[in-house]
């Protein structure tokens, strides 16, 4: 839970795929509670209250998996949303001439994405959500200690300067409207 709020202010791409990798473990202890509650908040060193905060933080996205019916696969709505929001601040970055500096990082990136793209059968995948997905397929990889090619480094390498700079226009965008 506070390493969430924390990414959420800091990195939204972190933010979302720390999200990713929570509903996988939520999975992953059987969407129970208690499981959560011996395994992630009472490992920590937070005072009673925090725990009992993060308590029902972890209970109300169990419930609203379940609710939203991604017990087993899936992502909740307010991270697909989320992707969304940002799917929508890329689409406006690249037809936006003035973000030069963006849109060329994109086009170094779109080789990547369209290679990841040929190897998907969701053809209305957007170009940032197989940035999403291959990020998270190598966090995956790592976390396994597979090996990991060089051309897959170089690809996620590139990815994640796309979503770092996404992220740091959302971010801005998001303080301006305030």
């Amino acid at each position: 839970m506070f390493i969430a709020e924390q990414k959420k202010r800091e990195n939204i791409a972190e933010y979302l795929l720390y999200m990713w990798q929570l509903e996988d473990i939520l999975r992953a202890f059987e969407l129970d509670i208690d499981k959560v509650q011996q395994r992630l908040i009472d490992t920590t060193n937070h005072s009673d209250e925090k725990k009992e905060a993060a308590r029902q933080w972890y209970t109300k996205l169990i419930e609203q998996m379940k609710l939203e019916g991604v017990e087993k696969v899936g992502h909740l709505n307010q991270n697909k949303e989320l992707l969304d929001d940002l799917n929508l601040v890329h689409s406006q970055l690249i037809k936006n001439a003035n973000e030069t500096e963006y849109i060329e990082t994109y086009y170094k990136t779109l080789p990547y994405i369209h290679e990841l793209k040929q190897k998907t059968t969701d053809e209305a995948i957007s170009d940032i959500e197989v940035c999403f997905t291959a990020l998270y397929g190598y966090l995956l990889l790592k976390l396994q200690k597979r090996e990991i090619s060089p051309d897959t480094t170089s690809a996620v390498s590139q990815i994640s300067h796309l979503l770092r700079s996404l992220s740091e226009k959302y971010s801005s965008l998001s303080k301006n409207q305030k």
